[in-house]
């Protein structure tokens, strides 16, 4: 009986006949993956690492569910949403005198593992042992892990495969291989002549390979980051504004044709040095070295150069702020009616 007359048995006339052909199908007709229904939905879902649970003292990310007594559930979140605790005593070091101010629901937080009971899934948390470095480096981990998992899943649901078979094919070698499956994507999509391609080595239909390169490539391609520093340039002596000038100029001319400088004066003596840059510290080297080149001209015409912020990258907020407080100066510099001499 065929797939399509075996599906019209179970469910009647009305049967989605693609969806029981495609549950039908062995995994030899796609690449060694399993298909699922339309419906089917659960099979979307899968761990990120290839570990059901967490290692004891690792550091995860969780999804605050719901606050009860003896502490707050949580979703771990790299662990297909796994259920953990954080204890009412692990929220914090100091007294605890309203457990809403410590932890919120719906609300992420980085946590430590303190036991695992496999059999029972039991996971106990602890918020008050992680450290501020822990949570910059979960979060970077996450995060990075997040956009694979997205990888993953939106070729998963255009092939209609399980996930848990993408990983086990692709993603956990890749994680097993390269530290982070990010990094090995990074890496596929690299301009490097010399770059190695790490599906190379993955057992998948190349059709498949392409599909999710294609995909890396549209999702996790660099993005432009804006690299700013503030300074403060001054000279007294007789070449004052030309030695500004000229040593502003010089800043400037340490751009490169992919990353070119730009200085704007704020208010006299503070000047906003940028650039943008696919590179978050080449961005940052290259304002230390037009810094460098600043403070060796000033200082050779008997005037000086004070970093006022270091170059650092700045998100939008910081730069709209930045644009509003210029335009602001700007319009207090103008020339307004009381300003103007009087008519005899």
């Amino acid at each position: 009986m065929s797939a399509e007359e075996e599906a019209k048995k179970e469910g009647g006339d009305d049967a989605p006949v693609v969806s029981a052909t495609a549950a039908l199908l062995g995994p030899e007709e796609n690449g060694g993956f399993r298909l699922y229904l339309n419906d089917d939905r659960k099979n979307l879902d899968c761990r990120f690492y290839e570990n059901q649970f967490p290692e004891i003292e690792s550091v995860v990310m969780v999804n605050v569910r719901s606050i009860a007594d003896m502490g707050a559930y949580v979703s771990l979140l790299e662990y297909n949403n796994i259920e953990g605790m954080i204890l009412l005593s692990e929220l914090s070091r100091r007294r605890i005198r309203s457990i809403h101010r410590l932890i919120r629901v719906n609300r992420n937080e980085v946590v430590m593992v303190l036991r695992v009971d496999k059999e029972k899934g039991y996971i106990d948390l602890s918020k008050r042992r992680v450290s501020p470095e822990d949570v910059a480096a979960c979060e970077d981990r996450f995060n990075k892990a997040k956009a694979v998992h997205g990888v993953f899943r939106h070729v998963c649901e255009r092939r209609k495969f399980h996930l848990e078979d993408v990983y086990e094919r692709i993603g956990w070698p890749l994680y097993k291989k390269y530290g982070h499956a990010y990094d090995a994507f990074r890496l596929a999509i690299s301009d490097e002549k010399n770059a190695v391609d790490p599906f190379d080595e993955i057992d998948v239909p190349q059709d498949l390979k392409d599909e999710i390169k294609t995909y890396i490539l549209r999702r996790l391609a660099p993005q432009p980051i804006k690299i700013r520093s503030d300074i403060e340039v001054s000279c007294f002596t007789y070449e004052g504004i030309d030695a500004i000038r000229d040593a502003l100029f010089a800043g400037m001319a340490a751009g490169t044709d992919n990353s070119q400088i730009k200085i704007k004066l704020i208010a006299p003596p503070i000047y906003v040095m940028s650039t943008t840059t696919l590179e978050k510290e080449v961005g940052i080297a290259l304002l230390n070295s037009s810094i460098g080149v600043i403070r060796e001209k000033i200082s050779a015409k008997g005037g000086k150069i004070d970093v006022k912020m270091a170059p650092k990258a700045v998100s939008l907020k910081e730069e709209t702020e930045l644009q509003a407080m210029m335009e602001r100066l700007a319009l207090e510099n103008e020339e307004v009616d009381g300003d103007a001499p009087e008519e005899e």
